[in-house]
C-alpha cells in the first residue's frame, strides 16, 4: 500500500458492514474528540462517480445510455451543453465525446497510469481515511494513491503546485471540511471522466459527514441514474447495497474561473464494502496501474510517467 504504512494502519479504524470499531477519534488539535466513523475502508462503485445534483449549477451527465436508461461508461459523451462550462471548455467536452463514440475513447490520468489529481480522483472505486493527529492521510483504490490533508492550518503564502495541490482541513460540527488550492496540471488533466480541462485556478472544497441510510439512499439513487455500478470479479471494492448503518458521503465544489461560468457541486456516496468472497483475499488488494501498460493492438500503450532524468 502506497505510503500508507503499518503504522497508519494500526491508527485507522475500520466501520465494517457490521457497523463495529466506529468510536471516537482525536483529529487535529488536541484534546478535540470527534466522529471517527468517516475513517478506514469506503467503497464508490459507481462509474464515472460524480452524482449529480437534481438542482443548481452541478456536474455534467452522460449523454451515452443504454437500453435501460443507464450510464454507458464504455462510451463517455459529456453534456457538453450544460451552462457551467465556458464555450471554450464545452467544445473540449465535445471533441472528447465524439472521440468516445468514434474508436475506444481518450487519454485521461486514471487510464494512463498519472496521478489523478483533483477533483478527478474522487471518482474512485474506493477510499481510505487515517488519521495522523496533526494531518489525515487519504488513500484512493486505483492505483493507491495518496494524500495529506494537514489539520487545523491555513494554506501558506507562496505555494508550490503538485497534483493534490495545497489541502488543509477542519471540522465543522461532525463535518470534515478541506480546501485544496494550487493543483497542478498534469499532461492529462481533466476534472472528470469526460475530459473537462482545469487550469491551474482551480479549486476545490470537500464536505465529508456521515449519513443515516435513510439520508444516504437519495444519493444512491442519484448514483444509479447517472453512472453504471461497476462488478469486476470483486475489485474494485464491492459497497454493501444492502447495509442499513452509516454511509459517508462527500459534497464537493468546483471553482475554475477559466474553465466554469460559475462554481458547482456535486456529491459522492461511499458505502461500507462487502468483505472479500474467498477467505484471505484483502479487503483492499493491490492494484498497480503501470503494472502492464501494453494494449497488445488494440490501442498505443499507456503513456507511463517516466522521469527525463534518472534519480541515481
Amino acid at each position: 500500500m502506497m505510503g500508507g504504512g503499518d503504522e497508519a494502519q494500526a491508527d485507522s479504524v475500520h466501520c465494517g458492514s457490521t457497523g463495529s470499531g466506529c468510536g471516537a477519534a482525536r483529529v487535529g488539535s488536541p484534546g478535540r474528540r470527534v466522529r471517527s466513523g468517516l475513517l478506514g475502508h469506503w467503497a464508490h462503485q459507481w462509474l464515472p462517480g460524480f452524482e449529480a445534483l437534481p438542482s443548481g449549477p452541478t456536474a455534467l451527465v452522460n449523454l451515452s445510455r443504454r437500453p435501460d436508461g443507464s450510464s454507458e461508461v464504455a462510451r463517455l459523451v459529456g453534456d457538453y451543453k450544460n451552462p457551467i462550462l465556458k464555450p471554450e471548455a464545452a467544445e473540449t467536452v465535445r471533441k472528447h465525446g465524439e472521440e468516445s463514440k468514434a474508436h475506444f475513447g481518450f487519454h485521461n490520468p486514471r487510464n494512463q497510469c498519472w496521478p489523478n489529481g483533483l477533483p478527478f480522483v474522487l471518482s474512485s472505486n474506493g477510499l481510505q481515511i487515517f488519521d495522523r493527529g496533526d494531518h489525515l492521510t487519504m488513500i484512493y483504490h486505483m492505483d493507491h494513491q495518496l494524500r495529506t490533508v494537514r489539520m487545523n492550518g491555513s494554506h501558506p503564502p507562496k505555494v508550490t503546485p503538485s497534483y493534490y495541490g495545497n489541502s488543509v482541513g477542519h471540522y465543522e460540527g461532525d463535518t470534515l471540511v478541506i480546501d485544496t488550492i494550487a493543483i497542478k496540471p498534469g499532461p492529462f488533466a481533466m476534472i472528470d471522466w469526460f475530459g473537462t480541462p482545469q487550469t491551474a485556478a482551480l479549486h476545490v472544497v470537500e464536505r465529508y459527514r456521515l449519513l443515516d441510510y435513510d439520508q444516504a439512499k437519495e444519493g444512491i439513487q442519484r448514483a444509479f441514474k447517472d453512472n453504471t455500478i461497476a462488478v469486476v470479479g470483486g475489485d474494485p471494492p464491492v459497497v454493501d447495497l444492502n447495509y442499513h448503518g452509516k454511509w459517508l458521503q462527500l459534497l464537493f465544489t468546483v471553482d475554475d474561473p477559466n474553465v466554469f461560468t460559475t462554481p458547482w457541486s456535486a456529491t459522492v456516496t461511499y458505502g461500507p464494502q462487502v468483505p472479500p468472497a474467498l477467505k484471505g483475499f484483502s479487503l483492499w488488494p493491490e492494484d498497480v496501474c503501470a503494472e502492464n501498460p501494453h494494449k497488445y493492438g488494440t490501442e498505443e500503450d499507456v503513456q507511463v510517467p517516466t522521469a527525463k532524468v534518472a534519480d541515481f
